[in-house]
């Protein structure tokens, strides 16, 4: 066996003795040296010792240790993931597992290896696996966490990993984990993931807020401490045990303030928040939140919009606080999160700290959302792109609270209708929904609900569900049961046209053909034959006029004259010209194919030399930048639509358009001095110049076609050192 290295040695002892402890506090020595024993066979086993401590085992103990202190499992998970690697490579069987360490072990195990069958093939990014991928973690909740663990491990250790390795893992990480922890109420983990795909695909946006936030701490720090001070000495008087401090934003949601509210970073108001947990007797826990947040309101200005409860209701994730915003020093905006330590807890590292796996037997609504997953996930009826789109709504939604007549209490997404309601309640309800009492009043199925709205449902025995009920529902649950419905109304409706049309054909005495009739449907341009009957159930294709195309075709056999046929809009394609598209052997896509047809994105401009990934649209493939502006939004929505891309050769044969943006003091010649640079500079042409000038300032774009990025920044360079010029940018 190859020796291991001092630094893997060193590093493997400092995880197993951290992990020791901690199954030692619910496992007896000889159960935890069975565990070890397991381990270091496996390791014997080991074809490279060395390779597989580095690459394999120490990535499972940092996983195993992530889920004992960010998410708080308990000794089944953390074994479970210490014998993944043995288990998957057929070393032990699942039964031998739960002989020497139980059922639990073994369920979670059972799902681990369900996963590892296409777990190495970019999971998150191609739909079939993915789909299985999802109906895997539904089954055991711990396999999600545990999942969670190791891609964020991953995120951890890919820095020093290659560009490509980075975006992969960014992407999945948008996709699929960030939300998925999210969903579970691990947020700090959901915040880490999301920052550090924005650092591997959008460095200099990174860099730049991270640069902004060290250059402000300092104030920062400051004004929480002014702002801190008067309310310590008011909390101090009340004899409350309590902890108060300040918390700046993710990188992230900076970002995402920055683009959506297109404002500058001095512009945001809310950089921190100010967080009071308190150390209170669960029966008294909303009692003193509510009693500081009396406090803090009667000292500072409140603004009453900007009030969340999740105290009274918590989120179905089991997040619970007090969040208020009030006018501090200095007339500036201060939010302020109130909660308890328990409450606190679950905030930071999500319901496993308090889930049924720790010993509460309370039910659980991620039990009700795993089962709805699954359901959604399985039914045989919906696309594969339907069901992502579903699954992706289900993860992120903001929430409401509504109410029935007799006070129940039900949570729904936020643009849920009074159609999705009725079906939240049951699907008998749903189907024969006409109208909705909201609040005592009159409104159709498509009225949108708020929270704190009183909801009442009307039926009809007549009423069935319609296919634009889809456009009308948000929620997965009742897209699922709207779909189930439509198809057994519409298998009802086939019988009925079958058995009309067969009894017509035999009225005329014609001999039904079954190929003569396919090949009939066929020729209608019908996808399936149950649409095809569909349309003879609802009258909107007479049965003798069919009757008359069947006879027709009989009678001219063989000819093959169905060109003039009318072609459905849906099934038309306009060619695009060769001009729009690019094949070339100077971009490798995917699995390194190359010649492949391409476009290069508008949004961003990608020239030789960008870090660039391809994007699989209804258009063929485009190339974007991975720090292209719609980059984030493509991965969170669309993450299985996105290949691998990168140039081959080292300098680029195309020449690329990019527009810059100048900006600098408005002198004499100035324009005329950058207009000599670009003429001056080899391979660089000037497409086009647009210059405003205001208040001695001028500012304008240059766009210029040039080969690479090399050209581009020793462009840049000289451009930035022209007497007067302030700043020269790439625009997108």
């Amino acid at each position: 066996m190859t020796e291991i290295s001092f630094t893997d040695r060193e590093e493997f002892l400092s995880l197993y003795r951290k992990l020791y402890l901690f199954l030692r506090q619910a496992w007896d020595s000889k159960k935890t040296s069975l565990l070890k024993e397991l381990m270091l066979k496996s390791i014997g086993k080991a074809e490279v010792a060395e390779k597989y401590v580095r690459n394999e085992l120490i990535l499972e103990m940092k996983t195993a240790l992530i889920t004992i202190e960010e998410i708080g499992l308990k000794q089944p998970t953390v074994c479970a993931v210490l014998l993944y690697h043995p288990v998957v490579n057929n070393e032990y069987t699942l039964d031998e597992i739960k002989k020497l360490f139980g059922s639990e072990v073994e369920v979670i195990l059972r799902g681990l290896k369900k996963i590892s069958r296409f777990s190495d093939k970019r999971t998150a990014v191609e739909s079939e696996n993915y789909m299985k991928l999802l109906l895997s973690i539904a089954e055991d909740i711990r396999v999600v966490f545990i999942m969670i663990a190791q891609q964020l491990q991953l995120m951890r250790d890919v820095r020093t990993g290659d560009s490509s390795q980075q975006l992969n893992l960014s992407v999945e990480s948008t996709y699929l984990y960030a939300p998925l922890a999210h969903r579970l109420g691990l947020y700090t983990i959901k915040s880490e993931l999301e920052d550090l795909s924005l650092k591997y695909t959008d460095r200099k946006m990174y860099d730049f807020i991270a640069q902004k936030l060290n250059e402000s701490k300092r104030s920062r720090d400051q004004y929480i401490r002014e702002f801190i001070g008067p309310l310590k000495e008011r909390l101090d008087k009340t004899g409350l045990k309590y902890d108060i401090k300040g918390r700046t934003k993710s990188i992230h949601s900076i970002h995402n303030k920055l683009k959506k509210q297109k404002i500058e970073f001095e512009g945001i108001y809310d950089l921190f928040a100010i967080r009071v947990i308190l150390d209170a007797p669960a029966d008294q826990e909303k009692a003193q939140c509510w009693q500081v947040y009396s406090i803090i309101t009667d000292m500072y200005q409140p603004n009453p919009k900007r009030l969340k409860d999740w105290l009274s209701i918590p989120k179905s994730n089991g997040y619970e606080s007090l969040h208020i915003t009030v006018m501090g020093q200095r007339a500036k905006w201060v939010e302020v999160q109130i909660r308890t330590k328990r409450m606190d807890e679950i905030a930071e590292r999500g319901l496993a700290a308090h889930w049924k796996y720790k010993g509460i037997k309370e039910e659980s609504t991620l039990d009700s959302w795993l089962t709805s997953l699954r359901e959604s996930l399985e039914d045989k009826d919906t696309n594969l792109n339907q069901k992502l789109t579903d699954f992706k709504l289900d993860l992120y939604d903001e929430e409401i609270f509504v109410f029935t007549p007799k006070g129940d209490l039900f949570k729904l997404p936020r643009g849920a209708t009074i159609l999705d309601f009725a079906f939240t309640i049951h699907t008998k309800l749903g189907a024969t929904c006409m109208s909705g009492r909201v609040n005592g009043k009159n409104v159709p199925i498509k009225y949108i609900l708020k929270s704190g709205d009183q909801v009442e449902i009307n039926t009809s025995s007549h009423q069935t569900p319609k296919q634009d009920w889809l456009n009308i529902v948000v929620t997965s649950k009742a897209r699922t049961k709207i779909r189930q419905l439509l198809k057994e109304e519409a298998g009802k409706q086939v019988d009925i046209a079958k058995e009309t049309l067969s009894r017509r054909m035999k009225n005329r005495k014609i001999e039904v053909d079954d190929a003569h009739l396919m090949q009939l449907i066929k020729k209608l341009r019908y996808k399936t034959v149950t649409d095809f009957y569909v349309d003879i159930a609802s009258e909107k294709m007479d049965v003798n006029w069919v009757i008359d195309r069947y006879l027709e075709q009989e009678n001219r056999e063989g000819d093959s004259r169905d060109t003039h046929l009318p072609q459905s809009a849906e099934s038309f394609t306009l060619k695009s010209t060769a001009a729009e598209i690019k094949s070339s052997d100077e971009l490798v896509i995917d699995q390194d194919l190359t010649g492949i047809d391409y476009r290069l994105a508008k949004c961003c401009n990608p020239i030789f030399g960008d870090d660039i990934f391809g994007f699989v649209s209804s258009q063929g493939i485009k190339i974007h930048r991975v720090n292209c502006p719609n980059a984030h939004d493509l991965f969170s929505r669309f993450g299985y639509r996105v290949l691998k891309a990168r140039w081959s050769g080292t300098t680029g044969s195309s020449s690329y358009t990019i527009v810059l943006r100048v900006i600098g003091n408005d002198q004499i010649n100035i324009v005329a001095n950058l207009m000599s640079i670009i003429s001056k500079e080899d391979g660089v042409q000037m497409r086009s110049i647009a210059i405003d000038s205001n208040d001695g300032l001028f500012q304008g774009n240059i766009t210029v076609m040039l080969a690479n990025t090399s050209m581009l920044e020793q462009l840049i360079k000289k451009l930035k050192a022209v007497k007067g010029v302030k700043s020269v940018n790439r625009l997108n």
